[in-house]
């Protein structure tokens, strides 16, 4: 049994309280709406197979919210400037979504803490122009982003 599966509940919360943390977000619900939030925003400009590829290095939990509500024969679309992309983050779930400026930062962050460096790097590569730059995140320490939990 993969171990993701086996400690999904402990991979989440962990996730959950980085980017609750990185986002300074107050709780578990506020840290997914924003989670999903990029999830969805991220996923707009790629292929189903491309988004397959992207879920799969990702924790089971992670994994499943990806995937979640995708319209997969909607058509991608380029990404644009960051600025945009935040903008369009705060526009899901637009009633119920304090989502902050730093969604898509704080997501990327508590992401790299949560996966294999070299699985996520290796299908980040694999993506369209602009996957790379959506989930770089600048850190003064690169261990900041070592995975936590293996």
């Amino acid at each position: 049994m993969p171990w993701t599966y086996r400690h999904a509940s402990k991979e989440w919360q962990a996730f959950l309280d980085d980017a609750k943390e990185r986002m300074c977000l107050e709780s578990d619900n506020m840290a997914y709406t924003a989670v999903d939030a990029v999830f969805q925003v991220f996923r707009r400009r790629l292929t189903a197979q491309q988004g397959l590829d992207f879920a799969a290095v990702l924790p089971s939990v992670l994994r499943a919210i990806f995937v979640n509500g995708w319209v997969v024969t909607e058509r991608p679309v380029p990404f644009p400037e960051r600025s945009e992309l935040v903008a369009e983050v705060k526009q899901v779930r637009r009633n119920h979504n304090l989502t902050p400026d730093n969604a898509i930062e704080g997501t990327a962050w508590a992401i790299r803490r949560c996966t294999n460096k070299r699985d996520f790097e290796r299908v980040l590569k694999e993506m369209p122009d602009g996957a790379d730059a959506f989930w770089h995140v600048d850190v003064d320490d690169p261990a900041e982003l070592e995975q936590r939990i293996i």
